[in-house]
């Protein structure tokens, strides 16, 4: 996508050195627009867990970088399992970092060390150039969902309203994104599309780095509290739910961030489309049950207990809005069952939330 009239992807290696990555630092969007360099995997394994870089698509592509910057410290067996455990450990819910780790052991554990480093950064590339791919289609299959839903209503009715939750765009993914590619693709087509933006907390994920998304490619939005959603959809000013996922089991489960089971609650009671935009690498084949089996990662309560901002004087500034000696829980992600979910829209087609829809899509996993 472009900023300022710059093309970026979400990762991608300096091409001063060749070797050094650099990403977005997500932490600072939307007051500062800074590039990290990264040179070594400990620093990867930083940005992950600080949420630096987030977003399922993306943490998997920025960790393949990471196994190929250790591997230019120590390429052998032994250190090289280690870093791809360590990296692998940096957030437990989202499937695609541990796909993206396997598939880098698997080409890698095959070669000498003495030809690992330029393998990994050729691996790491496919799985960007991969991701890119895929999150293209996902944009042009949702396209078709909006464009059904405007010929359903026709233009008359006014713009095509669409809630999202998190952030689920370009820069969650190496480029496109899930939920919001098929809303660019069709504000680009001329639809008339507006987004109910969920600020997302205790992160704030949507009112952050949604709308900073959002507004940059010129998709009018509004910003909203989490639990504003139900009543727009009671009162008919919400067409169609699309969202993103970190991890979607074989029979239709999904797991975002905290918050989307409660839009899909609402959704199923007043009949709004309820969609989940993801690549094949999210879906976690190996469970069934999302509610038992799906690892939710519990961040530190800080972020419940005390939020950022910017000041009247153009600081950036952390405050506390809780009593001292409150305690807070903050699970980062739950989990919306299949039966909640409208459909999926994945690279290969849209589909219902079940096991038999997804094996329709993806045979060679039956």
């Amino acid at each position: 996508m472009k900023i300022n009239d710059v093309s970026y992807r979400s990762v991608w290696v300096d091409p001063e050195d060749g070797w050094s990555v650099r990403i977005f630092d997500q932490t600072r969007l939307p007051w500062a627009l800074d590039i990290l360099r990264l040179t070594h995997c400990d620093q990867v394994a930083h940005a992950i867990r600080t949420m630096q870089v987030r977003g399922a698509p993306l943490i998997g592509a920025v960790a393949a970088y990471g196994l190929a910057l250790a591997l230019r410290v120590d390429a052998s067996d032994a250190a090289m399992e280690r870093d791809a455990a360590m990296l692998a450990a940096t957030r437990p819910t989202a499937v695609n970092l541990g796909w993206a780790i396997g598939r880098m052991l698997t080409r890698l554990r095959l070669l000498a060390p003495a030809d690992r480093v330029a393998a990994a950064y050729d691996e790491a590339g496919r799985i960007c150039d991969e991701d890119v791919i895929q999150n293209e289609a996902i944009g042009r299959l949702g396209l078709e969902l909006i464009e059904e839903i405007r010929a359903l209503r026709g233009d008359a009715a006014g713009p095509i309203n669409i809630l999202t939750h998190c952030n689920a765009g370009w820069i969650a993914t190496v480029d496109w994104g899930t939920a919001l590619a098929p809303i660019y693709m069709a504000h680009d087509r001329g639809i008339d599309v507006h987004v109910w933006v969920d600020e997302t907390r205790p992160r704030n994920q949507g009112a952050s780095l949604t709308a900073w998304e959002l507004g940059s490619h010129g998709v009018p939005h509004t910003v909203i509290a989490d639990n504003a959603g139900g009543h727009l959809m009671q009162h008919g000013k919400v067409d169609l739910v699309i969202v993103g996922t970190d991890r979607v089991t074989r029979t239709g489960d999904v797991a975002n961030k905290i918050g989307t089971y409660l839009k899909a609650l609402a959704a199923a009671d007043n009949g709004v489309p309820f969609w989940v935009a993801l690549p094949s690498t999210t879906i976690d084949w190996s469970i069934s049950d999302g509610v038992r089996e799906i690892p939710i990662e519990e961040r530190a309560s800080a972020e419940v207990t005390h939020i950022s901002g910017l000041t009247g004087a153009g600081q950036v500034e952390t405050v506390q809005l809780t009593p001292k000696g409150s305690h807070a829980a903050n699970p980062a992600f739950d989990v919306t069952p299949a039966r909640l979910v409208t459909g999926l829209i994945t690279e290969r087609g849209r589909c219902s939330a079940t096991a038999d829809g997804l094996c329709d899509l993806f045979p060679e996993y039956v």
